[in-house]
């Protein structure tokens, strides 16, 4: 496998770093100094930038994750499918290789919490702690079902406000989503319902709305089957030290997820953000810091690390 690197600069110098894998390229980007932190954002399809945490990044070196197929150039052969969690993993491994330090912590928002949870489950090794960030056990039809529910309940919250109808539209185009525009314009469509009270603040999210960019990802791999997850049992098993942070408001990957996540995983940890949606590193950028800087350094310290 081709794991040439585009430049001969240290792994985790700040900047952007690129090399290629089986001749699809893979980059990250690091910022920041102290423990390393390994990132890999949502969607799947969204891009990384929305995910930049400068709070973090005061006390953490942040390597975010520009996961395959996010860039022309980093697309698979059997693109818009294929990008599995076990893919997605595999990707993860042969970067923190390439990190060359013994451990990382790993963060993972959203669709990135269940890549985070598959990767604690199969390549524990590397881990010095896992970050699960607006997470579930579970997708399919129970995960559904619970987003239609808060889904419904924001609704009949914000009814009336000339905005909402487009918001509920967004959500129902997802399922005839075909093309990276579409992609876009439901991520961007459905964003307000993300946030806590996207509309009491909207000058202040409306640059982080507008500056979104995405890729359409089918979810099923290269037969076309779903990429289904439910880690209830396996959970309940992992030894890396975990966690679990949740928006209070939260209508995706919500309370019921983060508790549940929280009771399966031995002697995790769980972080309630109570004036979040999905986007906690946004909505209250202190305390999310200061809950992830503060799990880092416990658990560097615990294994023997050194700060």
């Amino acid at each position: 496998m081709d794991t040439t690197s585009a430049h001969t600069e240290p792994a985790l110098s700040p900047g952007t770093h690129t090399y290629r894998l089986g001749g699809v390229v893979q980059r990250y980007h690091v910022h920041g100094t102290g423990p390393v932190c390994v990132a890999h954002p949502g969607g799947p399809g969204i891009s990384w930038e929305y995910l930049r945490m400068p709070a973090l990044e005061a006390h953490l070196t942040m390597v975010y994750v520009e996961p395959v197929g996010t860039a022309q150039d980093s697309r698979l052969p059997s693109h818009p499918h294929g990008y599995t969690r076990e893919r997605y993993s595999r990707f993860l491994r042969i970067l923190t290789n390439r990190l060359g330090v013994p451990k990382v912590h790993l963060l993972g928002h959203s669709h990135g919490a269940f890549v985070a949870a598959h990767h604690a489950l199969h390549r524990s090794g590397q881990l010095a702690g896992v970050v699960l960030y607006e997470g579930s056990p579970v997708t399919g039809p129970e995960h559904g079902a619970e987003a239609a529910r808060m889904v419904e309940a924001f609704a009949a919250r914000h009814a009336g406000h000339p905005e909402l109808p487009g918001v509920l539209a967004a959500f129902a185009a997802m399922s005839a989503i075909e093309s990276d525009e579409q992609t876009e314009a439901v991520a961007k469509g459905v964003l307000p319902s993300y946030f806590a009270d996207y509309w009491g603040d909207v000058e202040r999210y409306t640059p982080f709305r507008d500056a979104i960019r995405a890729t359409h990802i089918s979810g099923l791999d290269e037969d076309l089957a779903p990429d289904v997850v439910d880690d209830r049992a396996a959970l309940k098993d992992l030894a890396v030290p975990a966690l679990v942070i949740v928006g209070r408001h939260d209508v995706i990957c919500g309370m019921r997820w983060g508790l549940e996540l929280a009771e399966l995983i031995p002697d995790s940890r769980l972080l309630v953000l109570e004036n979040s949606g999905h986007m906690g590193h946004v909505e209250e950028p202190r305390p999310f810091a200061e809950g992830v800087q503060r799990f880092v350094r416990e658990t560097t310290l615990s294994r023997g690390g050194a700060l």
